[in-house]
């Protein structure tokens, strides 16, 4: 159990790492007219996150620790977009639309919400 969750902790740094760098390097290359360097993380994310999965759990090539330290640990802390896109396939996959509608919508709204909420209490304190 240490060991997976030194894994996911050091994934995670190395996550956090990469997307601060390809941010930086994204936006000093495009500019911050547009939220280039996030769209790039989350899509780089998407993808690197059904290559590891394929490789991982079809293909038998990647262990279930190193799994867990990319696909927890670095994918987690790179981007939980790629995370929500793969979940969010699991429902397309089981034909669950419904679902799928509920959890699209459910978390931009509310999370857009709950954003809003946080800059008003913290214009309060």
């Amino acid at each position: 159990m240490v060991q997976k969750i030194l894994m996911v902790a050091l994934g995670g740094a190395l996550g956090t790492l990469c997307r601060y760098g390809l941010c930086t390097g994204v936006h000093a290359l495009l500019g911050r007219n547009f939220p280039w360097g996030t769209a790039t993380v989350n899509l780089l994310g998407c993808f690197m996150f059904g290559l590891i999965w394929v490789m991982a759990e079809e293909k038998n090539m990647i262990s279930e620790s190193l799994r867990i330290m990319l696909l927890v640990g670095f994918m987690g802390a790179f981007t939980t977009f790629s995370t929500f896109i793969f979940e969010n396939s699991g429902l397309i996959h089981h034909g669950e639309w419904i679902r799928l509608m509920a959890n699209l919508a459910g978390q931009n709204l509310l999370g857009f919400m709950a954003l809003y909420l946080g800059y008003s209490l913290g214009r309060l304190l």
